[in-house]
């Protein structure tokens, strides 16, 4: 099993402002650059590699995601990176439309999965355990985690596959029944597993994990501990989560293809439930709903705004479909945090689903 303590040590040390000045002049730097940037650099009022303070990205406004949806994702990836290209594209969730689609480097995949490693063993979760994966796969990147888990924290995995468009375009289209017809089918296969296999742990949404304690609350009492990511969770949810794994653990994440967190301890008895970003590559603010430059207040509740910042893809001012509370982290960590993670706006063109 592999020790990520120190890397994890280091990233956390980064002064923001220094790493932004180091990756926004890797992606703009006229020979080794990133197409995408260098042809966008023309169209912006300063010269990014003027920037030396991570507040002053601002400058490059909200992120284009109709750019992702359409353009080569090797757009986005620095000359510097070796052409031709090998490795994987990763879709978002599509919710709303054609997905953003973007390039994961080698590094940025070992960076992912080292803060996911570093996280889920202070959580709690035990290496060398069986885990049960029920979650999208294919051109998802939460798919990828079941390679982290074997790889990284030595453990056997058993994996349930679902298409979470097609949840939400039967959805939209009003077809409830068959939406629930195909929730069932999951839950089914899912119970399929715990019932015969000796799975420790499960990895699957706040949405699925409700269907299936209603359908074999049995089996959900059995396991140690589940981690859930996709839809969100309330407080009141995660109490009943609690109670359903008599005593197990229950961690509920916030992830997206653009960047990841680490769940915080929750606080007031759940009803506080902070992530940090995992820094440096990733940073967020909450900002007002209604001005996306203007960081609201901790303990107010906003929109996220999210930032990459790897060698390897810049994508700065992503707004996410998600309202979050700004949440202090003290001295402890380097950046805010986000809390209590809901979306935006759930309408018939845009519904959650079960991912």
């Amino acid at each position: 099993m592999k020790d990520v303590t120190e890397q994890i040590d280091q990233w956390l040390s980064q002064d923001i402002d220094a790493w932004t000045r180091r990756v926004v002049r890797r992606h703009f730097d006229p020979d080794t650059g990133t197409p995408y940037w260098l042809k966008r650099a023309a169209e912006l009022a300063i010269d990014p590699r003027d920037i030396t303070r991570h507040d002053e990205l601002s400058a490059f406004g909200p992120m284009p995601l109709g750019d992702l949806r359409t353009l080569d994702p090797a757009e986005l990836v620095p000359q510097a990176v070796p052409r031709p290209l090998t490795g994987r594209v990763w879709d978002s969730g599509g919710t709303t439309g054609n997905p953003c689609r973007v390039f994961y480097t080698e590094p940025m995949l070992e960076h992912r999965a080292a803060w996911r490693r570093w996280v889920i063993e202070r959580e709690g979760f035990e290496p060398g355990r069986t885990w049960l994966q029920a979650t999208p796969t294919g051109p998802h990147l939460i798919g990828h985690g079941a390679v982290d888990l074997a790889d990284l924290y030595d453990g056997r995995v058993y994996g349930i596959d679902f298409d979470p468009r097609w949840v939400k375009r039967l959805l939209r289209d009003g077809r409830l029944k068959d939406a629930q017809e195909y929730t069932a089918h999951i839950t089914e296969q899912i119970a399929a597993v715990l019932e015969h296999q000796p799975v420790d742990y499960l990895v699957t949404t706040p949405a699925l994990l409700q269907a299936l304690i209603k359908a074999r609350p049995e089996l959900v009492a059995r396991l140690k501990g589940v981690r859930l990511s996709g839809t969100h969770a309330t407080p009141a949810m995660r109490r009943s989560f609690h109670k359903a794994l008599d005593g197990g653990l229950v961690v509920v994440t916030y992830a997206n293809t653009f960047g990841n967190t680490v769940g915080l301890p929750a606080e007031d008895d759940g009803a506080v439930m902070p992530y940090l970003p995992n820094y440096p590559q990733v940073t967020m603010a909450v900002v007002d709903k209604d001005d996306w430059s203007k960081v609201v207040g901790y303990g107010e509740q906003g929109q996220v705004r999210l930032t990459v910042l790897h060698d390897d893809l810049f994508l700065p001012n992503v707004l996410e479909r998600d309202l979050a509370v700004r949440y202090d982290t003290g001295p402890e960590w380097p950046c805010d945090g986000v809390a209590n993670v809901k979306p935006l706006q759930v309408v018939r063109s845009a519904p959650e689903g079960i991912y």
